[in-house]
């Protein structure tokens, strides 16, 4: 028995999937957004933030990696999180070349703070959501993000 294929009908418009993530994202780019605000941070330093929570030290080229960023929109972030001293930047003992991205006693504190306040929302986003539903659609969030890539990489290297 064979698996049936996504309906590749183009169908755009408030119907298409692309357009459904983007209001998806706005909406909950907005909760996180309005739960940052009071402690100055955007969202983009809460990903960085989670990154380093996960793994401290890493080097910018992985940060960039992990959040699918290039290499000029990271710094400029990563500049202004070290100067609102949430995180330094030191380089690489072994290779001097890399520069590592450490949380300060503050970004740390950060860690023990935020999660309480993020979850809180997420509770309500999340409401009456199955979680074999929510694996299933992460997992299908993930190919859709990995074939969008495949195919920004073949119109690139076509042109």
């Amino acid at each position: 028995m064979s698996k049936k294929k996504a309906n590749r009908e183009i169908n755009p418009g408030p119907r298409g999937v692309g357009y459904r993530v983007k209001v998806l994202s706005q909406l909950m780019g907005r909760i996180l957004q309005s739960n940052l605000e009071p402690f100055g941070l955007t969202t983009f330093h809460w990903l960085v933030l989670n990154c380093l929570w996960r793994e401290d030290g890493l080097a910018v080229s992985e940060l960039g990696e992990k959040l699918q960023q290039v290499g000029g929109t990271m710094t400029g972030v990563l500049d202004r999180m070290e100067a609102r001293e949430l995180i330094f930047r030191e380089r690489d003992q072994a290779d001097r070349r890399i520069w590592r991205t450490w949380l300060t006693a503050k970004g740390n504190e950060l860690g023990k703070t935020l999660p309480p306040v993020i979850t809180k929302d997420r509770h309500l986003l999340y409401e009456d959501i199955e979680q074999d539903d929510y694996d299933t659609f992460i997992k299908v969030l993930e190919k859709l993000i990995e074939n969008a890539g495949k195919a920004s990489a073949a119109r690139q290297q076509g042109s």
